[in-house]
């Protein structure tokens, strides 16, 4: 059996945004698995989605969401057991996910766009075995303060533990991608070339802006990066889950 988990707490996404990725979820995996969010609110959630509640952790707040995720690595994680694949709320699905659960590795987690010279990790999808590592969370949790003084997000830190246990390892190039650096063009070609999918891409990834919501309204932020209505996106993220957008930012 394989473990799909998500999180989601506060408002920042509703309800829609899990809904949908549980969709994805069935479209594309053939496997059995099971599928958790982990949430402080299970309403409105659909049918077949475990809502768990949010494992304690001391969140230090701050602009960087991404820490309770470190939580992730509690021992035991509920009832789970096996391999266990993390997904952030806002990605679009447009692949089979059932090599995500065949790939070979301790930890796999998706290698850095912006700085591929290091050894770090994007977050927005990552696997492991749950309760396997419960030294990561442990340490994260004794000295919180230092941690935070040393790398600037979660994902640095669960890389840079991973590393220096020789545990760390990264998906098939091409697998996961950035919609902002492998689906749109380039600068100034942006403006006349629409976004697309990267052939063999199974996973796209929605990181500042723009959002799957931008993306497929084609809002622009910033005069380098024109958005062209993107209507790919919709037809993959959208049109896969239920209920109706609340109309928040990924």
């Amino acid at each position: 059996m394989a473990n799909i988990i998500c999180m989601r707490w506060g408002t920042k996404f509703g309800p829609e945004y899990v809904n949908r990725l549980h969709a994805m979820v069935e479209r594309h995996l053939a496997r059995p698995h099971h599928f958790v969010c982990m949430t402080d609110d299970p309403t409105g959630l659909a049918q077949g989605i475990d809502a768990r509640p949010l494992p304690d952790f001391d969140d230090p707040g701050g602009p960087e969401r991404g820490w309770r995720k470190i939580s992730t690595f509690r021992s035991p994680l509920f009832d789970l057991t096996g391999p266990t694949l993390f997904l952030d709320l806002d990605i679009v699905i447009v692949g089979s996910l059932d090599g995500f659960f065949e790939q070979p590795g301790e930890f796999l987690i998706i290698k850095d766009w912006a700085r591929p010279w290091r050894p770090t990790g994007n977050s927005s999808v990552y696997r492991f075995e749950a309760g396997a590592h419960p030294e990561i969370l442990e340490h994260f949790m004794a000295h919180a303060a230092q941690v935070r003084s040393e790398v600037r997000n979660e994902q640095e830190y669960i890389s840079r533990e991973f590393h220096s246990a020789g545990q760390l390892g990264y998906w098939p190039r091409g697998w996961c991608v950035s919609f902002k650096y492998a689906c749109m063009a380039r600068f100034p070609l942006n403006y006349v070339v629409p976004p697309r999918i990267p052939d063999g891409a199974r996973i796209v990834v929605f990181h500042g802006h723009p959002t799957p919501r931008e993306a497929m309204d084609g809002v622009t932020t910033k005069i380098t990066r024109h958005v062209h209505p993107t209507r790919w996106v919709g037809e993959h993220w959208l049109g896969a889950g239920s209920g109706t957008d609340s109309g928040a930012n990924s």
